[in-house]
């Protein structure tokens, strides 16, 4: 009888696993409502407006609360009500003119942080050279705009192809961003995607790019309410596709993009088109296992040479990722904690984002005085990309997410993705992602390479490498 329940148990597991096991499950899309008080009983603006990036002298010279200036400060609070980012006590040179800096440790390069020495070069250049002006017409070079979703103004970019080939249609691609990034990382790759044959591409795929801000950084609105994480995002970024007449797309997206960007896909799969990441959460006890056994039997588990080489040693990968994962547990239990600190220091609050994009970018740049942030970028890029946090005062809210997202209960974590997708892996990544780990959270993959250089900003610092990667997972699909 025993042996007659067990065979029965047994047959009913297997049934079952050949039953489930391609089920495509999917999130639930829900609604949510995030901006401040309870949601009004009228129905949200869903309008569309143009928006323009908008600076001051009082921005960037200072503002002295005096009678003498009156005008001044009704323009200011005018500007502020426009844009969020007048800075009406200090302005951004007396804060810097104020710094503070400690020395730092002889030969300690950047393995104790931003080395200050050269920090002192970036402050002078900020100082003395940044042209905020000039910076500011070069973000509106492509047309800005936003549209009230759940609550929130949402920020984006709209980037349509200057020309067609005959005959042909762009293909909607959305890109998302991550921390601490910004919609500018994309400005150096979107014309190789809207343009590719005036930048040396085949134009067999024209895109029309939109650019989203995260809600809580740079222009979108940040959340009024606790509980805003990824899969709201992707939400809302879902009905601002639809709203833009999108109803395929494809997506992109690496860091926070590229969750927010599965997560798009396990919410409404039969909308994506396809799914490009650089970047890939991976979370399962079962690969902790195999990488502490990989060096031994890595063709075992899947593991390629290349795999290998960009996985071992396994102390050298502990350690970075122990030395790399600080600001994840400050942003992820107290980030207004910090979050005070980094917004009212503006020399502060460059070197905690651009200490990032040193070693990030390549953690051999550690080991280099300079952090080796001139190799791949320049200092008006990088300080670009700080002024869009400090003018619109979001980082505290940009640390948010990750406490948001860094919950037990995650929904999305158990949900394979099952849209067509394509993996671009970089050198330099923080961590390696092996195709087979890919494959068992997105079995749809048709397209995974290993890149030849690059790190976490690929489109920030590889433009050209990303967008034929793009190129190619798109080719590949079309042609199924």
């Amino acid at each position: 009888m025993w042996l007659e329940i067990l065979l029965a148990s047994v047959l009913g597991f297997v049934i079952y696993w050949f039953v489930s096991k391609d089920k495509e499950e999917t999130l639930p899309l829900e609604d949510g409502w995030w901006g401040p008080g309870v949601r009004p009983t009228a129905g949200e603006d869903e309008s569309i407006r143009p928006f323009k990036v908008e600076t001051s002298d009082e921005e960037i010279n200072g503002l002295e609360l005096s009678s003498g200036n009156k005008l001044s400060l009704v323009l200011c609070l005018i500007h502020l009500l426009y844009l969020g980012s007048c800075i009406l006590l200090q302005d951004l040179h007396q804060r810097i003119d104020k710094v503070r800096l400690t020395p730092p440790l002889e030969d300690s390069r950047f393995h104790y942080g931003f080395n200050s020495n050269y920090l002192q070069k970036v402050i002078s250049y900020w100082r003395n050279e940044f042209d905020w002006r000039k910076q500011v017409e070069s973000l509106n070079r492509y047309p800005h705009f936003k549209t009230k979703i759940e609550g929130l103004d949402i920020h984006f970019i709209h980037v349509k192809p200057p020309q067609l080939p005959s005959g042909q249609t762009p293909k909607p691609l959305l890109m998302v961003h991550g921390w601490p990034g910004s919609f500018y990382e994309f400005y150096k790759i979107i014309p190789l995607l809207t343009d590719p044959k005036n930048h040396g591409l085949s134009d067999e795929h024209v895109f029309e790019v939109i650019c989203p801000s995260i809600p809580g950084y740079g222009f979108s609105e940040a959340s009024s309410k606790k509980g805003f994480d990824s899969v709201a995002t992707a939400r809302i970024f879902y009905k601002l596709m639809l709203r833009l007449g999108f109803q395929q797309f494809y997506i992109q997206g690496g860091d926070w993009g590229a969750l927010i960007c599965t997560n798009m896909a396990q919410l409404v799969p039969s909308h994506v088109k396809g799914l490009h990441l650089n970047m890939a959460f991976i979370l399962r006890n079962f690969y902790t296992l195999t990488l502490l056994l990989g060096r031994r039997f890595g063709r075992l588990f899947g593991y390629t040479k290349r795999d290998m080489e960009l996985m071992y040693s396994l102390k050298k990968i502990f350690f970075n990722l122990l030395r790399e994962s600080g600001y994840l547990h400050i942003q992820s239990t107290k980030p207004d904690t910090v979050g005070c600190a980094l917004n009212d220091s503006p020399v502060g609050l460059a070197a905690y984002i651009l200490e990032k994009f040193s070693t990030w970018t390549n953690p051999e740049f550690r080991d280099l005085e300079d952090g080796g942030l001139e190799r791949k970028f320049s200092l008006d890029d990088l300080l670009t990309g700080v002024m869009l946090y400090w003018t619109t005062g979001t980082i505290t809210s940009s640390q948010r997410f990750y406490k948001e997202n860094m919950r037990l209960d995650s929904r999305h974590e158990g949900i394979k993705v099952h849209v067509p997708m394509g993996f671009a892996a970089f050198p330099c990544e923080v961590i390696h992602v092996p195709e087979k780990w890919v494959k068992s959270k997105y079995p749809k993959l048709i397209s995974y390479s290993y890149m030849p250089r690059g790190g976490h900003f690929a489109a920030f610092e590889e433009p050209e490498l990303l967008a034929q990667d793009i190129h190619k997972f798109v080719g590949l699909l079309e042609r199924q």
